[in-house]
């Protein structure tokens, strides 16, 4: 292909501070088979195999680093007035390339993108690049940003330690429920499950979140919904001592809509708003987040799996690809860069857990001078100010699962249990027993299994007998 510059850096090219001076990303990609068979068929040079590839692999690279920036398939003119001059000197570089896994590293000069505006920067580094012919799968694993872009953005505004002071809860997990079904009940019955969770057992449990296609419907009103909800939440308060939260889901694809619905729940004395950030997109996010009430932002990602899911063996680098994906260490990175409080991360139950994907979300989330990941292809990330994001653990959670996830995750988690507390063979209130109980001995260091042995009439063990210790595979 007969692009305008050189995209592909010599051996051994570093980019000179690249925590102030360039955004960098890290991808792999798979050669298209008819396309390695066509250039063979036009190609008069006898090479080996092996270096025919690696070339093919080396114009791959160049070319998505040459769309994503400055270049373009072809020559073009590059006379007077033309920009060709200042397109070379921004031009981005690959990298680093790893000829036997097909990855390799992006640097972009800073200049190439506006330092607050996420779409825009998207538009860039992964806009166009998967419509290259000669190439039949991508994943983009990760992204690192510059100190200047990191500033140009406000962050959480409560993150972990800011939601702990609202709820008065200076350590340990945060623990809520869906409810389940998710849509069925109206708005008079989804408060009165507010007041069994928030009241039941040693009324210690924190929090009811909406699920993600319950909006504002005919027979539960968002308006009532969050009324009464926050009602119950209140007295509760006030008969328990514990403070409680309520995730109430503001989505909707008028963002006015949403910032009215932001502001109801600020009216009616709430803490926390629910917005689903991939269906509402980055400029609904960073709108949210800078123009809010002052309410903190739960994160829900509905829709992330046809972005971020790929069941190909080379997902994690080695072996290969068969579509085109985004990680969700991508996004996660990105909604913490935003501005979200708490955002869903998977659970390390889930079918990653060898490699540990979910634990390291957590990290990506949470801590400020962050490493590449050992196994998984990542690049690290220093925050800066940015502050800790919450990692909420869900699908599929119950209460005998309450030990591993803790103790892989940390206590800066939100523990979310829908049917994992509905579904408790005893009722609702049994539910809030049997994880108030599994949360409870965890802090105190009892194994769950000696506790149920030893406690054998108890909600947890109930529990435990109806589900496992294991997770449950969500269908």
């Amino acid at each position: 292909m007969a692009v305008q510059f050189n995209y592909v850096a010599k051996r051994g090219w570093k980019p000179k501070n690249p925590d102030e001076n360039y955004i960098i990303t890290l991808l792999k990609v798979e050669l298209d088979e008819k396309a390695v068979k066509e250039a063979k068929y036009h190609h008069s040079k006898k090479i080996s195999e092996k270096k025919f590839r690696n070339d093919l692999f080396e114009e791959a690279a160049g070319t998505v680093a040459a769309e994503s920036s400055t270049g373009t398939w072809t020559k073009v003119y590059d006379g007077k007035d033309s920009g060709i001059n200042l397109a070379s000197e921004k031009r981005a570089m690959a990298y680093d390339l790893d000829y036997k896994r097909s990855m390799f590293k992006i640097a972009y000069p800073i200049e190439l993108f506006e330092l607050n505006n996420v779409s825009g920067l998207l538009a860039g580094v992964i806009g166009n690049i998967a419509g290259m012919k000669m190439v039949s799968a991508m994943r983009v694993y990760d992204i690192r940003f510059p100190r200047k872009m990191i500033e140009a953005f406000p962050g959480p505004r409560f993150g972990v330690e800011g939601v702990r002071k609202l709820l008065k809860k200076p350590r340990g997990c945060l623990v809520a429920t869906v409810p389940k079904p998710k849509i069925g009940r109206t708005d008079e019955e989804q408060a009165r499950l507010a007041k069994t969770l928030f009241t039941s057992g040693n009324g210690t449990y924190d929090g009811i979140k909406d699920d993600e296609n319950l909006t504002s419907l005919k027979f539960n009103d968002f308006y009532k919904r969050c009324k009464k909800v926050l009602a119950e939440a209140k007295e509760a308060e006030k008969k328990t001592g514990h403070k409680k939260f309520y995730l109430c889901n503001t989505t909707h694809s008028d963002i006015n809509e949403m910032m009215k619905r932001a502001k109801a729940i600020k009216n009616n004395g709430g803490i926390f708003m629910m917005m689903d950030v991939v269906t509402t997109g980055f400029a609904a996010v960073d709108y949210i987040r800078r123009n809010n009430p002052g309410l903190a932002i739960h994160a829900h990602r509905a829709m992330h799996g046809f972005i971020t899911r790929d069941n190909s063996p080379g997902i994690h680098g080695e072996g290969k690809l068969y579509g085109f994906s985004i990680s969700m260490i991508f996004l996660a990175k990105l909604f913490r860069l935003l501005g979200v409080d708490s955002i869903h991360g998977g659970s390390p139950l889930a079918k990653m857990e060898d490699y540990g994907e979910a634990e390291y979300i957590c990290k990506v989330l949470q801590e400020k001078n962050l490493k590449p990941h050992h196994k998984i292809p990542t690049l690290g990330q220093n925050w800066h100010k940015i502050k800790p994001v919450w990692m909420t653990a869900s699908g599929g959670l119950h209460p005998g699962d309450f030990e591993s996830v803790l103790s892989k995750l940390g206590d800066d988690v939100i523990m979310q249990c829908g049917g994992g507390l509905l579904g408790h063979p005893n009722g609702v209130a049994a539910g809030v027993k049997a994880i108030e109980e599994a949360r409870d001995i965890y802090y105190k260091r009892i194994p769950i299994r000696k506790f149920v042995k030893e406690n054998p009439k108890s909600e947890l063990a109930v529990a435990v007998k109806h589900w496992g210790y294991g997770p449950k595979i969500v269908y």
